[in-house]
C-alpha cells in the first residue's frame, strides 16, 4: 500500500517539500549513467511526476551541459499551471575546469535562462570537493558569489552539495549554507555521511538525501553490477548488498523499494531525490517513498551494514 506524498518543511527556508524528489540527472540524458533519454521522454517525465504528486524537482548546470534544465524548464512551460509549492532547485557549476566567481555568475544566469525561474528558490554549490578549497573560498570567489547572489535577492536560499564529507564538512564550517544536500553517502550499503548530516541538523540546516540507489547498486537486479557510486566497489560492500538483497526478497519486497523508504522514513531529511529516465518509473517510485514496510526489515538490514572503515570515500 502506499499513500500521497507528504510535504515537509525545508528546514527554515520556509519552503515545503515532497518526501520524494524527481532527480534530474537522467532527464538531460546521460547515456553512460542512465541511458539514452529522448527530450520528449523527459518531457513526460517531467509531467508524470508532477501528476503523481511529486512537487519537487532537483536539476544542475552541469547535468549534460544544461539539457536537463533546458528539459525542465520546457516541461514546466508545456504543463500550464503548475500545482502548488511546485519547486526547482538546482546547483551551480563549474565549465571547463573554471569555478572561479565569474563562473558562478554565469551558471545562476544560464539556470535561470533555462528553467524560466527568476528568481532561483533554491540553489546549491554542486560538488566543490573536486577543487581547490583556498580558491572556492576566497573573497570574490565561488562561495562569495553565492552569498551575493542571495543578498541581491538573485537566489532565495543557498546549500552545499557534495559527496566527499570528509572535504564538505570543511564547507558547511563557512556557515553560510542554509541546506545540506549527500549524495551516495547515506543509504543502506554507506552510512559515511552520518557525522555531517548530525551537525547540519543541530544548525537548522534542510537535509536532503540524493543517490539513494548508489548509482544502481541498491536495485535487483543491480543496473550497474560490481559498482557503488559510479565506481569499482570492495567485494565486502557488494557481498553485503547482495546479502541485503535476499532479506527484501524473504520480506516481499526489493531492494530498491527498501533503499528508497530507508531514506524517506528519516524524520530528519526533508526529501530524499531519486533520478528518473521514464514516465514509468515513477509510479513505482512513489509507492517505494511512502510503503508499508516492517520496522523488522529495516532491523534485519541494519546487521548488515558494511564495516565503517568500507563507508569513507574512495572517489
Amino acid at each position: 500500500m502506499s499513500a500521497a506524498l507528504p510535504l515537509r518543511p525545508l528546514g527554515s527556508t520556509g519552503l515545503r517539500v515532497t518526501s520524494l524528489t524527481l532527480g534530474g540527472g537522467p532527464l538531460g540524458s546521460m547515456p553512460k549513467l542512465f541511458g539514452e533519454v529522448p527530450e520528449g521522454r523527459a518531457i513526460e517525465t517531467v509531467a508524470a511526476a508532477l501528476d503523481a504528486g511529486i512537487r519537487t524537482i532537483d536539476t544542475s548546470n552541469g547535468y549534460s551541459d544544461g539539457e536537463s534544465e533546458r528539459r525542465i524548464g520546457a516541461a514546466l512551460a508545456q504543463y500550464g499551471a503548475l500545482p502548488p509549492e511546485t519547486l526547482v532547485i538546482t546547483k551551480v557549476d563549474p565549465r571547463g575546469g573554471d569555478y572561479s566567481g565569474e563562473r558562478v555568475r554565469r551558471s545562476l544566469a544560464e539556470s535561470s535562462d533555462r528553467l524560466g525561474i527568476a528568481p532561483l528558490p533554491v540553489v546549491h554549490l554542486h560538488d566543490p570537493e573536486f577543487h581547490d578549497f583556498d580558491m572556492m573560498t576566497a573573497p570574490g570567489g565561488a562561495v562569495d558569489q553565492l552569498v551575493a547572489a542571495r543578498e541581491r535577492g538573485e537566489i532565495g536560499h543557498i546549500g552545499l552539495a557534495g559527496g566527499d564529507t570528509r572535504v564538505t564538512s570543511r564547507y558547511w564550517d563557512l556557515g553560510v549554507f542554509e541546506l545540506l544536500l549527500v549524495h551516495n553517502r547515506w543509504t543502506l550499503a554507506d552510512r559515511s555521511a552520518g557525522a555531517l548530516l548530525a551537525r547540519a541538523e543541530a544548525d537548522g540546516a534542510g537535509l536532503i538525501n540524493a543517490a539513494v540507489l548508489g548509482g544502481g547498486a541498491l536495485t535487483d537486479p543491480a543496473r550497474v553490477p560490481d559498482s557503488y557510486a559510479y565506481g569499482p566497489a570492495p567485494a565486502e560492500t557488494l557481498e553485503a548488498i547482495d546479502r541485503m538483497r535476499d532479506v527484501c526478497r524473504r520480506h516481499g519486497t526489493t531492494l530498491e523499494a527498501a533503499a528508497i523508504r530507508f531514506s524517506t522514513r528519516d524524520p530528519r531529511i526533508a526529501t530524499t531525490v531519486v533520478g528518473m529516465a521514464s514516465p514509468e518509473r515513477v509510479a513505482p517510485n512513489v509507492a517505494a517513498a511512502t510503503a508499508d514496510l516492517p520496522d523488522a526489515l529495516f532491523a534485519e538490514l541494519e546487521t548488515l551494514v558494511p564495516a565503517e572503515e568500507l563507508w569513507l570515500d574512495r572517489r
